[in-house]
């Protein structure tokens, strides 16, 4: 309960904000990264494990990074910081409009997108001649961003920042809420933490060969799936089905009957995110 009445108070503060927010709350990333953790190589996992014990590195003592977890939020919390990581505030997105074809070029000016990112620091992360603080950091913006990713507001958007201008209620949850943060939070929680949740009750629900399946594609692959669960879920259930027609008069709500059709949705991207992160860390530390 107390997680939750936090998570709503961040909604609220979420909902004002206006750019893009961050993707999945702490929560979601975290579960990313305990997925891609349980998936890690013996020889992966033991070169994660050295560079994050050099976490003091990176010099930002109130944004931690010395656990796969606290790596995975790294990248939000160190927003706080502003000027000296200010750089980093267009990568955690690449909002396409679901309402015309698919152009992940045109929506990554000069490789400033999430998906550009996630290529960059898993080429940073493999790079054994880079210091430990720069491969360190690159393993931290590589396991937020591949989170980022999954979450489908931050691959695919009607020209409204990520959904972040596009007013909804949660059930009786509505003020200045929107459908970016009911993705990154209310809903992904609730998928994340109904039975059988958290990492293990995801991996659960994936067969072996369905494991080995989910992980395989490539950056832009990912990309475009998740554009089209923005249009295809995220929109469209809430638009009467055209996610692609007028706004709505009145402020949609999500009811508990739409979410339980969706977290089915939430939960395999979290999970493809999680697989999908392990097997670029495998290659990159290979």
């Amino acid at each position: 309960m107390l997680r939750l009445l936090a998570r709503a108070v961040a909604a609220l503060c979420l909902a004002a904000v206006a750019a893009p927010a961050a993707a999945f709350w702490d929560y979601g990333h975290e579960t990313v990264a305990d997925i891609a953790q349980a998936n890690l190589t013996p020889q992966a996992r033991r070169e994660v494990d050295r560079l994050l014990r050099r976490a003091a590195l990176l010099e930002t003592p109130t944004c931690p990074a010395s656990t796969l977890r606290d790596a995975a939020t790294w990248p939000d919390c160190i927003k706080g910081l502003r000027d000296r990581f200010s750089y980093s505030s267009s990568w955690h997105y690449q909002n396409i409009n679901v309402c015309q074809a698919f152009d992940a070029d045109a929506a990554c000016p000069d490789g400033n997108c999430v998906s550009a990112q996630i290529e960059r620091n898993a080429r940073l992360l493999a790079d054994r001649n880079l210091p430990d603080r720069d491969r360190l950091m690159a393993l931290a913006f590589l396991v937020h961003f591949v989170g980022d990713l999954h979450q489908p507001l931050h691959a695919g958007d009607r020209g409204d920042l990520g959904g972040n201008r596009f007013g909804a209620d949660w059930g009786v949850i509505g003020g200045r809420l929107n459908l970016h943060a009911i993705w990154d939070g209310y809903l992904a929680e609730r998928a994340i933490s109904q039975p059988l949740g958290e990492a293990a009750g995801l991996l659960g629900e994936f067969g072996p060969d369905e494991r080995a399946a989910a992980a395989q594609g490539t950056v832009t692959d990912w990309a475009r799936e998740s554009w089209g669960i923005s249009r295809d879920y995220a929109y469209a259930s809430l638009m009467g089905g055209e996610p692609c027609g007028p706004l709505p008069a009145v402020r949609p709500v999500m009811r508990e009957e739409l979410v339980r059709e969706l977290v089915p949705v939430l939960r395999r991207q979290v999970t493809r995110g999680g697989l999908r992160l392990a097997r670029m860390i495998n290659e990159a530390l290979a």
